[in-house]
């Protein structure tokens, strides 16, 4: 049984009967409850294409992932997202389309969305603190939403964020308190929103306290293991190393760890590290955590994202949605008093 024959059975057009099944208010009840009613006995299941037919919309929503040298989107951290935000579109009976494209053709990308009407919105990924595709966006009237925000330009449109800035300041006061003073930041590519806000709040605490911001000490990179070995491996064997380490991403804690035991180190005695963490599936520790971490989980970040395009998509005269999470603060093993 498809649409068509059901439509023939009620003498009813196709889109009435689909718009029947999808809860729309111009149907009248009688006419629902008789358009249900058959759908049950003809074991009648609405598809797709059907539900596109009745709504003029593609029931689609895109990722567009640029691939660029400094920073990798296609990395765990992703994968997580994409499983929370997959679980949402199937709730809702919405189809993900993920494009990967060269950095300098996103623009293209977008246009070419907008124009052939292949999706009903985008999930905008790690923005910029000066952003091309948010004016993009809103010059086309494609519906979108920012997973982050861009600095100083965050009140017209949709978002869903963490408090990074609070959060580092938080993970930073934490060492503070256990009597360490030369910190290193081990912190992302920070020409991007997140790494940027990381870094004030990382340099906040420190000078609340009276200490110095020492620019050695600070890092910009790819999140990625081997930036943090390297990078702790150079530190150790300077003539005053830091005590402990805050980094963006349990993935550069993990290169961090690596190198502080091939120097006959322990992590939480001979460095403490504090990390940021998207509670990454597939990196739970049982009983206490490895790391010390400030927590926020990617994947319930990637589903609430999905939610607020959705709504977007069947409600345009809402005003925008925008959500600040705070990251939780979880004491592991990677932490302990300064020597």
């Amino acid at each position: 049984m498809n649409l068509k024959e059901l439509s023939n059975i009620l003498n009813l057009s196709q889109t009435t009967v689909s718009r029947a099944l999808n809860g729309y208010p111009e149907v009248g009840e009688k006419t629902r409850i008789r358009v249900i009613e058959a759908a049950r006995k003809y074991n009648y299941h609405p598809s797709y294409s059907a539900k596109r037919l009745a709504m003029g919309r593609s029931h689609a929503v895109a990722h567009v992932v640029p691939q660029n040298p400094q920073h990798s989107m296609i990395n765990p951290h992703f994968s997580d997202f994409i499983a929370g935000a997959g679980e949402t579109y199937a709730r809702y009976g919405f189809e993900m389309l993920i494009s990967v494209v060269p950095y300098d053709e996103q623009e293209q990308c977008y246009r070419e969305l907008a124009r052939s009407r292949r999706v009903d919105g985008v999930i905008v990924h790690g923005p910029y603190k000066e952003d091309p595709r948010i004016p993009l966006l809103e010059n086309l009237k494609l519906p979108f939403v920012v997973h982050g925000r861009m600095e100083g330009k965050a009140t017209h449109y949709s978002w869903l964020d963490v408090n990074n800035r609070s959060s580092f300041k938080r993970a930073t006061n934490f060492l503070l308190d256990l009597g360490h003073e030369r910190i290193a930041l081990l912190n992302g590519v920070e020409e991007m929103d997140f790494a940027f806000r990381r870094r004030l709040g990382y340099e906040s605490a420190l000078l609340e306290r009276g200490l110095t911001v020492d620019p050695s000490l600070i890092f910009s990179a790819d999140m990625v293991e081997p930036y943090g070995y390297d990078v702790t491996k150079k530190l150790l064997s300077t003539e005053h190393p830091p005590s402990a380490v805050v980094t963006s991403s349990v993935l550069t804690a993990l290169g961090v760890v690596r190198a502080v035991q091939e120097c006959g180190l322990q992590v939480g005695h001979d460095l403490s590290v504090v990390t940021f963490d998207d509670e990454l599936s597939f990196l739970q520790y049982p009983g206490v955590p490895l790391f010390t971490s400030v927590r926020s989980s990617i994947k319930d970040a990637g589903s609430r994202l999905a939610e607020i395009l959705i709504d977007q998509i069947n409600h345009p005269e809402k005003g925008p949605i925008q959500e600040l999470w705070e990251a939780d603060l979880v004491v592991g093993r990677s932490t302990g008093p300064c020597r």
